[in-house]
């Protein structure tokens, strides 16, 4: 039976294909604030612009690839049962070929109705003021914005308590709840931790090695270290 492996994902492995994160730019998201475009007071604000902000994010997504970081993810499926939790909403680990990824916040390429939070549709093109559900209410970005409640986290939670291995890759340990499910890991199994800049981790009682590097030099580390573990 193969070794249950959980990967904690969070900007920083997307940052190498092009995709910016915002706490690495003063709090800026793309040169806008979080609180117009990431927040559910912003969306009540101005609608228009947080639609066209997700727009230029959606097409920016067809323009990128995924990186060495996720493609050898993708390859571990080969010898482990490999589940990613991320906090991204891009499908980067979905194009390298990772078949099982939970969202944490949501994805880019889906949209929901503002007044039924299950009425959820793929969405690849604009999304504009005046598109709506079928009971006649506007769609939204199916984006979990600050504010608002993770709807995945529990089963997040009970993904990470089976994990035989737990790698926590491209995170500044900064957002919760995404940043405490490492908390849920068995204290007994390996923890690698991959991030140019790794956040101080001193609650955790597993084995941790802390790799200061790019997810994709940190993972082809990371692959030769868990071959010794099969």
């Amino acid at each position: 039976m193969k070794k249950k492996l959980v990967v904690l994902s969070g900007a920083g492995i997307s940052a190498e294909s092009g995709i910016k994160t915002f706490r690495d730019s003063d709090g800026l998201w793309e040169g806008h604030n979080v609180n117009d475009v990431a927040t559910p007071e912003g969306w009540l604000r101005n609608p228009e612009l947080v639609l066209d902000f997700y727009n230029q994010r959606r097409k920016q997504l067809q323009t990128v690839i995924p990186n060495t970081g996720h493609e050898i993810i993708a390859e571990l499926e080969a010898d482990f049962e490999v589940q990613i939790i991320t906090q991204n909403v891009d499908n980067l680990h979905e194009k390298a070929g990772s078949t099982s990824v939970l969202h944490l916040h949501g994805e880019l390429l889906k949209v929901r109705s503002t007044a039924n939070k299950n009425y959820i549709l793929d969405w690849k093109d604009d999304l504009n003021l005046g598109d709506l559900d079928s009971n006649g209410n506007q769609l939204r970005p199916h984006i979990v914005w600050f504010g608002e409640e993770v709807p995945a986290l529990e089963k997040a939670v009970s993904i990470v308590e089976k994990a035989d291995i737990l790698i926590i890759i491209g995170t500044s340990l900064q957002v919760y709840p995404a940043a405490s499910l490492m908390n849920f890991a068995n204290p007994n199994i390996p923890v690698y931790y991959i991030d140019p800049k790794p956040a101080t981790i001193y609650d955790l009682p597993n084995d941790i090695k802390v790799i200061a590097t790019t997810g994709s030099k940190g993972m082809k580390i990371v692959q030769k270290e868990l071959k010794k573990l099969q």
